[in-house]
């Protein structure tokens, strides 16, 4: 039971990196791998009916998690969400993410954030033999976020934030010790957004942000243990909103993201990757530069890395929205691709928000596969006037 319990546990977190021997090892065992990869789940309905995109759509309660630099644009003063994601349905019931989300924009060119993500990996029954009571764990992990945002333009925006990272998933009684593990990451990010244009049939907006999150040191579960790299990401986006007229509008969307983590690659020629090779020792401030460049096949296994999305929003009176959204993920890195279908409705200061997932991947099964996603968030306060 033991055995299983931390099998389990392990293809469900997805937390470790691949370190048994290879013997002939390819672009496929370099699949780039995190620690507390949660980080990176899509929190939001709204973003994920655009495939997974929010680093240069227009503001909502959630931009902390794509681009917090966002809400100095917001067109209310405060804003708060709370989002619910199940993981994992068609295999357990009880493995959740949920967002709870905050905003202010204090006055025309700054405001604060926060947030907090909860990751609950459901119960695992722990006894050492058929007929002894179980004893119940939760293993789980959380993230709290902090925002300073700041307008440095009437049209360009940055903010920093800090973020705390928890961990428990070792299982007490199994390990002699099982402590929680701990680590900080920051992340740092821009956005622009023009004023409205007018063209020849419509009038217009361009919106682009970037935005490199989970900055941050290793993290290590036990003294003895490896240190795992947190997923450090970079993402870039840009998108145009076609303003028909007062009732019509409709939002179009492309980013790009990379993981600033190194490729897992076998530098000392023993056939296998583990952490005696270069890419483990490398520190996770260097591996944000030499990411870009350190993949054995060159240029070409580079590209592979990066995923990509398409989005678009419709919107009607400011009170129903529809979207649309496809991802995509490269066969040897991941082989990530979905299709994805959301709606929104806005009464008054609320907003609900739904989202739901079709793979188109036939190798790889996504984890979020036929799974309804909400969102639920209020707009309150003083109203801003943004062109």
């Amino acid at each position: 039971m033991k055995k299983t319990s931390y099998i389990l546990l392990a293809l469900i977190t997805l937390a470790s990196f691949n370190a048994q021997a290879q013997e002939a090892p390819t672009i496929k065992d370099r699949v780039v791998t995190t620690a507390v990869p949660f980080l990176l789940i899509s929190g939001d309905a709204r973003a994920s009916g655009m495939g997974d995109q929010g680093v240069a759509t227009s503001v909502d309660a959630y931009a902390q998690q794509w681009n917090p630099a966002k809400f100095v644009f917001a067109e209310k003063q405060q804003g708060v969400g709370f989002s619910y994601v199940p993981y994992l349905r068609e295999l357990v019931a009880d493995i959740n993410l949920g967002v709870l989300s905050y905003y202010n924009r204090f006055n025309e060119r700054s405001a604060v954030a926060a947030s907090l993500r909860y990751f609950g990996q459901g119960e695992i029954q722990l006894r050492d033999t058929p007929d002894q009571q179980p004893r119940v764990v939760e293993p789980n992990e959380v993230a709290l976020d902090l925002t300073y945002a700041l307008r440095l333009g009437e049209q360009i925006s940055m903010a920093v934030t800090g973020r705390y990272i928890r961990s428990d998933l070792k299982i007490e009684g199994l390990d002699g010790d099982a402590n929680a593990a701990n680590t900080f990451g920051v992340d740092i990010s821009s956005f622009y957004q023009s004023e409205e244009i007018p063209y020849r049939d419509f009038n217009g907006r361009w919106r682009a942000g970037v935005n490199i999150s989970n900055i941050g040191p290793k993290l290590k579960y036990d003294d003895a243990g490896q240190e795992n790299f947190i997923p450090t990401n970079f993402k870039a986006g840009a998108g145009f909103d076609f303003i028909f007229d007062a009732a019509n509008k409709i939002g179009v969307y492309g980013e790009v993201n990379k993981l600033l983590v190194p490729t897992p690659s076998d530098s000392n020629g023993d056939l296998r990757i583990d952490r005696e090779d270069d890419w483990y020792n490398e520190s996770s401030f260097g591996a944000i530069f030499s990411s870009w460049g350190d993949a054995p096949d060159g240029f070409s296994e580079e590209l592979k890395e990066f995923t990509w999305s398409l989005g678009a929003e419709y919107w009607y009176e400011d009170s129903f929205a529809f979207r649309v959204g496809y991802f995509n993920e490269s066969e040897v890195k991941g082989f990530r691709k979905f299709l994805s279908l959301g709606a929104g409705f806005r009464y008054s200061v609320a907003q609900i928000d739904v989202s739901y997932l079709f793979s188109t991947s036939k190798a790889v099964a996504n984890p979020l596969e036929g799974t309804l996603r909400f969102s639920l968030s209020f707009n309150l306060g003083k109203e801003y006037y943004e062109y």
